[in-house]
């Protein structure tokens, strides 16, 4: 046995050694530079879209609230507000209704009370 623990002392011996895989230290990378920012681009002033601001004749019921002279779909709605504001119109428990009066009534297809959003839907049928 002393034969055999010896023969295969000599066969290690004479295999090559692994060796222990050495590990490399990592390649340090190099640190990213800032990209190089572009210069910001200037803005240009929006353009209003030409359909907004197209002059449209107001309806008689409308030029009641509004006036006869021809105007944008903008300028009425502001008009409108303006109207609702100055005679206290605008609902006090619920902002976004408005109770209407007897002007109103004309344009709002003889509703008592419409919502802010359903405004610029009875405009529409009055501008043209």
């Amino acid at each position: 046995m002393a034969t055999k623990k010896k023969a295969a002392k000599k066969a290690a011996a004479k295999k090559p050694a692994k060796k222990a895989a050495a590990k490399k230290p990592a390649a340090k990378k190099p640190a990213k530079k800032a990209a190089a920012k572009k210069p910001a681009k200037k803005k240009s002033a929006r353009k209003p879209n030409a359909a907004f601001m197209k002059a449209l004749t107001p309806s008689a019921a409308l030029a009641a609230v509004v006036g006869a002279k021809a105007l944008p779909r903008t300028e009425a709605v502001k008009k409108i507000w303006a109207y609702i504001k100055a005679n206290k119109l605008q609902d006090a428990k619920n902002k976004r209704n408005v109770n209407t009066d007897a002007k109103l009534k004309l344009v709002f297809g003889n509703k008592a009370q419409v919502s802010m959003f359903e405004i610029a839907k009875f405009l529409g049928k009055h501008l043209s």
